[in-house]
């Protein structure tokens, strides 16, 4: 528990010293802990070794969310169609 008080002792300090609120902040966190997890498992699938299932199942994401991220990022991937 104390590692999650000093957490938040530092979020509020950051708070004090900054423009942000608390919650944007977090949320900015938030996005640079998905983007780095997004870029690990990247690597993983270039390389052949984590399916698209498996991603998806590890990041919480959709498959067509998860599509647009390799569209957005210039990935080659094959395209299915229904």
């Amino acid at each position: 528990m104390s590692n999650l008080s000093n957490i938040k002792l530092e979020i509020e300090k950051y708070v004090k010293d900054s423009n942000f609120t608390a919650l944007q902040i977090v949320e900015k966190l938030e996005k640079h802990y998905f983007n780095k997890k997004v870029n690990a498992n990247l690597k993983l699938y270039k390389k052949g070794k984590k399916k698209v299932s498996e991603i998806t199942k590890d990041l919480k994401i959709s498959p067509r969310k998860f599509y647009a991220i390799l569209e957005q990022k210039n990935i080659q991937h094959t395209k299915y169609n229904k």
